[in-house]
């Protein structure tokens, strides 16, 4: 019976580690009665199935997970949205990775924004690493105009009233400053949408250049604009260690195209 128990899982991640969507995705799918399960059509997304024996069609045809994980490092460049969906956008991130199985952002870096972009088909991984309860930090270079004094960076330090709230104070250093424009590095935890550049704004200092340097304990590196790989193993261990989640049920897959 435990067996049996551990092979029942949710019929939105099934669908996500197929490949098809999204978990969220996933669950308009369903609700939208696209998706049977053994011949019968199911319309609610907690609806759990037995991997070992069910048969999952969408749109009537049969879909099913290949097994393990991908984990990619991207250097998003600049020009680029970071999400899986946009009507309105000609160029997206995820184009730039070839691999043969859907991936996802583990959150968002803005089309103006640039550096590091983690992706994956790891749903479990991408809700710790998101998820605001977590506070797991990302490390930026910013590019602002001017030179913001020091009661600036305190500002910053201490958290800036933004429309939803004040934002949580965040670690700021100036690193240098030449010809009317200063690099600053911000340690935060949070992910507002365009959460820096409001902030920077909010203490007159504009951004003229974003690039997120760290997730966690994934760093960027040396790795070139529109260049992308596969995490190591030690950088895989690390961030699953981070997310509190078990490595060894967390295998890469194969069956990918070369990077």
């Amino acid at each position: 019976m435990t067996l049996e128990l551990n092979l029942m899982e949710r019929l939105n991640k099934y669908l996500c580690r197929a490949g098809v969507a999204s978990r969220r995705r996933a669950d308009e799918l369903i609700a939208a009665g696209r998706v049977k399960v053994n011949g019968s059509l199911v319309t609610l997304p907690g609806t759990k199935v037995d991997e070992a024996t069910a048969c999952v069609e969408l749109d009537g045809r049969p879909v099913s997970p290949l097994s393990g994980y991908l984990y990619v490092l991207l250097h998003k460049p600049r020009g680029f949205v970071s999400t899986v969906r946009d009507p309105h956008a000609s160029r997206s991130a995820l184009d730039l990775v070839k691999v043969r199985q859907r991936l996802y952002p583990v959150g968002r870096l803005d089309k103006d924004s640039e550096g590091l972009l983690l992706l994956t088909n790891d749903g479990d991984l991408t809700q710790r690493l998101t998820h605001p309860r977590y506070e797991h930090e990302k490390e930026y270079r910013v590019l602002v105009a001017g030179t913001p004094g020091e009661a600036s960076l305190e500002r910053l330090r201490q958290g800036i009233e933004l429309e939803e709230g004040p934002s949580a104070p965040a670690r700021v250093d100036l690193e240098s400053s030449a010809e009317g424009l200063t690099w600053l590095r911000f340690v935060i935890h949070e992910g507002r949408k365009r959460q820096l550049r409001r902030m920077c704004e909010a203490i007159g200092h504009p951004v003229q250049r974003l690039i997120r340097v760290r997730l966690g304990s994934l760093y960027l590196g040396d790795l070139a604009p529109g260049k992308w790989r596969f995490l190591t193993e030690a950088e895989k261990a690390a961030l699953l260690a981070l997310a509190g989640l078990d490595p060894p049920t967390h295998q890469e897959r194969g069956n990918v195209a070369n990077p």
